[in-house]
């Protein structure tokens, strides 16, 4: 059995998580939800980078690494975890009664990660996203007491784009890593080639800028797809899910605004304009009628 000094020595503390936190093109645990739903957004939080740090950064064998956070995941539930954030993540299970299918689901997208290190469609990138990304807005309406089948879908349309989001800025950094996330039948689809996603290698990125033009509307898209969850919830839930959502708009602006040049550092959206994209979904969902709407029970 793997020892937690082996399995886990890089695992970020709390404070790095919280630092970490700030940096996410949404909001982890938004300022308008109460006290007692930001410490279960932080705890998910927590287990999240937990999860990616193990796959990504861990000395040794990784999956070694993965399969012992399987484990502990299933001490959480049984209330017995070992390590610090799962400690945390035991209690919010446990008072949100959450199901361990989307955390297992997490694990598996950085086992993934392992063995996969492009992808050749869309249809093959979504899948993907279906574990690494789809599982948080799941969890999330969970702590919330929301989650439905039609919110579900509705949250994995936002969560894939936010996903998506990510990838079109980090091209440069998962290349560093050795991974494409730019689905190959959409880079064969505008000339570009897997020489053009190298940072170091002289180019003409017009075809991999025409790439990333052709990603954001995807997303755009997607997030469209998704924003009638805002109008499915109230107060401050309804606040924090339109954060997201503006989140997500923020990002591929950003990469907008930087004209697709995602090699020379991820386009970064600043303070402000998130908030002008927060109050452009409020608006937006204002105007569909859809705010007044009393949430769909089933």
């Amino acid at each position: 059995m793997m020892l937690l000094a082996d399995a886990a020595p890089r695992a970020p503390s709390a404070r790095e998580v919280m630092a970490r936190a700030e940096g996410e093109n949404f909001p982890v645990a938004s300022r308008v939800l109460p006290r007692r739903v930001r410490a279960h957004m932080l705890a998910v939080y927590g287990f999240a980078r937990l999860v990616d740090e193990l796959g990504d950064s861990a000395p040794g064998d990784r999956l070694e690494a993965l399969d012992w956070l399987g484990r502990d995941l299933q001490r959480a539930y049984e209330g017995t975890p070992e390590h610090p954030l799962m400690r945390r993540l035991a209690v919010t299970v446990r008072e949100c009664a959450l199901p361990r299918e989307p955390f297992e689901r997490l694990i598996e997208a950085n086992r993934a990660d392992q063995r996969i290190s492009r992808y050749e469609t869309w249809q093959q990138l979504r899948g993907y996203c279906a574990l690494s990304a789809d599982p948080v807005g799941e969890i999330v309406l969970g702590i919330f007491a929301k989650a439905t089948p039609a919110r579900i879908a509705l949250s994995d349309s936002i969560c894939t784009a936010l996903q998506l989001a990510e990838h079109c800025q980090d091209v440069a950094e998962d290349f560093a890593a050795g991974r494409i996330y730019l689905p190959a039948e959409d880079l064969a689809r505008f000339g570009a080639t897997t020489a053009d996603i190298d940072p170091r290698a002289e180019r003409d990125d017009t075809a991999l800028r025409a790439v990333l033009a052709f990603e954001v509307q995807r997303a755009r898209a997607l997030l469209d797809e998704g924003t009638p969850l805002v109008g499915e919830l109230r107060g401050r839930e309804r606040l924090a899910v339109a954060a997201f959502v503006a989140g997500g708009h923020a990002a591929l602006h950003a990469i907008e605004r930087a004209r697709y040049d995602v090699l020379s550092g991820p386009p970064r959206a600043s303070g402000w304009e998130r908030l002008r994209a927060l109050a452009g979904v409020l608006f937006k969902q204002r105007r569909s009628g859809t705010t007044g709407a009393a949430p769909s029970r089933s």
